[in-house]
């Protein structure tokens, strides 16, 4: 098996692009390559998961089959944000179901999916305990918005994040209310401040 470097851009991705997979959240194009496996020519995206030091080599001919995509536009990222700040919608059926039909959600690379679920699986102070796996489920999708809105944003993840449990908080009942009284405080302590 040979590699060599080829074109910088193929299937309207190119290189040092950032993208996302599906399965595995936002990854970066390093490299196009064309490698012999078994007698034939087959070119490939390298594609990096800093986050998972992992490493993937994907055909560029098999992209749209796996659903590599590019990162969402402005308007869709807003369109997230927006989902996050509706209320939940829990379907009354067995948790097992429930938690297939997330992890479906997570999987599918889908922007507004992930985010629903993020929405659907948060929880506030208030609010009792999540099961365990409602954890990792919820971290999950967590993760794969916020590396997305940091790749779109060109903010660092942990900014990523603060800006998705801003939108959480303006949720229905979800401490709307404590959020003002935060605001009110610093205010009050800004007002101190000046008057000194």
């Amino acid at each position: 098996m040979t590699a060599k470097k080829s074109t910088q851009t193929r299937q309207g991705f190119k290189t040092s692009e950032y993208i996302v997979y599906p399965s595995h959240g936002v990854g970066q194009i390093v490299s196009i390559e064309e490698q012999d496996i078994a007698g034939f020519k087959l070119e490939l995206f390298v594609i990096t998961f800093e986050k998972d030091k992992m490493t993937l080599r994907v055909p560029t001919a098999k992209i749209a089959q796996v659903g590599m995509r590019k990162l969402a536009e402005p308007e869709v990222m807003t369109k997230a944000l927006d989902v996050l700040k509706g209320r939940a919608r829990i379907k009354r059926t067995m948790w097992s179901r429930r938690a297939q039909e997330y992890e479906a959600k997570i999987n599918s690379g889908d922007l507004i999916s992930i985010s629903e679920v993020v929405r659907d699986l948060f929880r506030s102070d208030t609010q009792p305990e999540q099961s365990y796996s409602e954890r990792q489920l919820y971290e999950q999708a967590l993760d794969r918005m916020a590396r997305e809105l940091a790749a779109v944003e060109r903010v660092v993840e942990a900014d990523a994040i603060k800006m998705i449990e801003a939108q959480l908080a303006k949720g229905p009942r979800r401490g709307v209310a404590k959020a003002e009284e935060a605001e009110e405080a610093e205010d009050a302590d800004e007002s101190e401040v000046e008057a000194a």
